[in-house]
């Protein structure tokens, strides 16, 4: 079986990094560094059932159906992830937000790939979401310390 597994240590506070990650209009922004999936129905509630959905592809619809699972806020989100139409193999994602060296250790793993088929898509994703988290995901967070109404773009003092 494969996975993807990625640790990474950002600068800022636990709920920072929470919101970041389950606020439905901060996740478009980070996740902009891969396929750019928005997340329709999302809200951090056990039961929930909620779509990924980016630009289609050849060969991909963009559409991810999910379900949650479990919910610790800040600390964990876990959720089943299904691509396609659902129909075919689901995997679990889990975030794991912890306290760590004055800012906060982030934890991303997608576990339940089988097969040619799912080893093959975690090397692709697993390149993806590492995208996401090292360079969209830190992106969004330093937008959250602008200034109000300074934009993306405005220098920090």
């Amino acid at each position: 079986m494969s996975e993807i597994r990625i640790v990474c240590d950002y600068p800022h506070a636990v709920e920072k990094v929470w919101r970041a990650v389950t606020d439905p209009e901060l996740i478009p922004r980070w996740t902009a560094t891969g396929a750019g999936a928005r997340a329709e129905g999302f809200a951090p509630v056990v039961g929930t059932r909620f779509r990924f959905v980016a630009k289609p592809r050849p060969g991909w619809s963009g559409v991810v159906h999910c379900e949650v699972l479990e919910v610790d806020e800040p600390s964990l989100l876990r959720y089943s992830w299904a691509g396609g139409d659902g129909n075919g193999e689901t995997t679990e994602v889990v975030y794991r937000v912890q306290p760590h060296d004055g800012g906060t250790r982030f934890v991303y793993e997608h576990t339940g790939f089988t097969g040619f088929g799912g080893a093959f898509m975690a090397r692709f994703l697993g390149r993806v979401r590492r995208r996401m988290l090292t360079v969209g995901l830190p992106a969004v967070l330093d937008d959250l310390d602008a200034p109000r109404g300074a934009g993306p773009s405005a220098p920090r003092t």
